[in-house]
């Protein structure tokens, strides 16, 4: 249960727009003209000053921006800590394509995670980026990670050479146990709260991404089971004041988007079975269907609804947002109801077709609805 765990009805998913600074220090480090430590230094400060930028809005939780990141998962997903995988520079991909765009930007093109030999947690993932977020901050510091799916599913195939996992549950024990030992050494460390982002799981409600599972080999509802199971044996050790999250986006990249459809597809077979504290759901547009399967939501669970759009840069009507959250709020109780942008601004580097002055005004918003519904953030 989630009670006496930590929650805010003002959040935000995890990733913002880099400041230009940084991107530049990105491209010289990849043009070899920055060493690593220089760019890790930079990082530091770039997310020390966003963390306080954050506070000085009102959040009462914070997260790193994802700076050290130029994809979502690249900061967890990574040889350096994890034996057993590979990372290719270039995977052209059909699953993000320019009829699923905000804007005129190229299409994503991906990078794709090769499982190459039996994974391991060889070294601390997160811990270096806890220290610094605990530096800086004087409220608690959200740490957000990608899914346990994500070392399976390769935007319509598996990551995973059958030569080294024969067999796919063995595959999954050493993910979770991955999870395990590193959520434990975050709670060592002083980490409470714990962000899982999940877009594989919104494959699930899209009809031609469904169909593109079968096409691939995979029974789609077996798929779904097998990844609640993961999910919940990666998090089932985590201490009892240590609140985990569990994101579900559609896709992020530059505005671009992969899935579409509502929660209903998978509401009966995630919501009450999945063993986390609070749901973060995008709900920013019809793509995500209506509030119904909220129903599903077991009773203590928290759901924090993505209200708030990274991908356009129209500011949404504060009206319009309170009408929402009242209709929510007739089906899972107001005071377990949150509010966030629907993920985050910048899920790969480049960021998404928004300026910082847009964040900094969606950011704003969020918490300015979370003060008139609610009383606080």
């Amino acid at each position: 249960m989630s009670e006496g765990k930590p929650f805010f009805h003002a959040d935000q998913i995890g990733s913002m727009l880099r400041p230009e600074a940084l991107l530049k220090a990105w491209a010289a480090n990849a043009a070899g003209a920055l060493p690593d430590a220089m760019l890790l230094g930079l990082q530091d400060e770039a997310i020390a000053y966003a963390i306080r930028a954050q506070e000085a809005l009102g959040f009462r939780c914070v997260v790193d921006g994802e700076f050290r990141r130029d994809v979502w998962w690249s900061e967890f997903i990574t040889p350096a800590a994890i034996d057993g995988i590979a990372i290719d520079t270039s995977d052209p991909s059909t699953w993000f394509d320019k009829d699923r765009s905000a804007g005129d930007l190229p299409t994503y093109v991906p990078k794709r995670i090769r499982v190459t030999g039996k994974l391991a947690r060889r070294a601390s993932i997160m811990g270096h980026a806890l220290d610094v977020m605990t530096q800086a901050a004087t409220v608690a510091p959200k740490v957000t990670i990608p899914t346990p799916t994500r070392f399976h599913f390769q935007y319509g195939y598996t990551s995973v050479e059958p030569d080294v996992y024969p067999d796919i549950e063995g595959f999954w024990d050493d993910v979770a146990a991955i999870y395990r030992e590193e959520i434990a050494a975050l709670e060592a460390a002083g980490c409470r709260l714990i962000q899982i982002d999940d877009p594989v799981m919104s494959y699930f409600v899209d009809p031609k991404l469904h169909e593109g599972m079968r096409e691939m080999g995979a029974e789609p509802d077996e798929l779904l089971a097998s990844y609640v199971r993961v999910i919940n044996a990666a998090i089932a050790e985590r201490a009892p004041d240590t609140s985990v999250g569990f994101h579900i986006c559609r896709g992020n990249a530059r505005g671009s988007w992969i899935a579409s459809g509502g929660y209903d597809r998978i509401a009966e077979a995630v919501f009450p079975r999945l063993d986390v504290d609070t749901f973060f759901l995008e709900y920013d547009d019809q793509r995500s269907g209506d509030f119904e399967p909220l129903r599903l939501i077991p009773e203590g669970k928290k759901v924090v609804l993505g209200l708030v759009t990274t991908k356009r840069p129209e500011i949404e009507d504060a009206d319009m947002l309170r009408r929402r959250i009242d209709a929510a709020a007739e089906i899972v109780p107001i005071e377990h109801l949150g509010i966030s942008p629907q993920c985050g601004f910048a899920s790969v580097l480049e960021g998404n077709p928004i300026t910082s002055e847009v964040q900094q005004r969606k950011l704003e918003l969020v918490l300015r609805i979370a003060r008139d519904v609610w009383g606080s953030a």
